[in-house]
């Protein structure tokens, strides 16, 4: 065999072009890791932002039930007082 050929057969040009398929691989794996990193973290981030939200929502909702039961409270308290106004006319 000549000093172009490995021992297995594989000429020079076939085991390069077989490296450079491998190197090329091998960054295409890395460049998917990194996405992938950035998309768990941004998940992450996302989930936290949602309970964030969540819990805002939930005193939104308590504030709102308060501010409902104070302006029931005030009706009851304004049409007593009509109803006293009408019994002094």
């Amino acid at each position: 065999m000549s000093t172009s050929t490995i021992s297995s057969g594989i000429s020079a040009d076939e085991f390069q072009a077989l490296e450079q398929k491998v190197l090329r691989a091998v960054e295409i794996v890395k460049k998917e890791r990194e996405a992938r990193a950035t998309a768990e973290a941004e998940v992450a981030s996302l989930r936290e932002e949602l309970a964030s939200f969540k819990a805002n929502a939930r005193a939104v909702e308590t504030e709102l039930n308060t501010l409902n039961k104070e302006r029931d409270a005030v009706r009851v308290r304004v049409e007593k007082m009509l109803q006293q106004m009408d019994e002094l006319l």
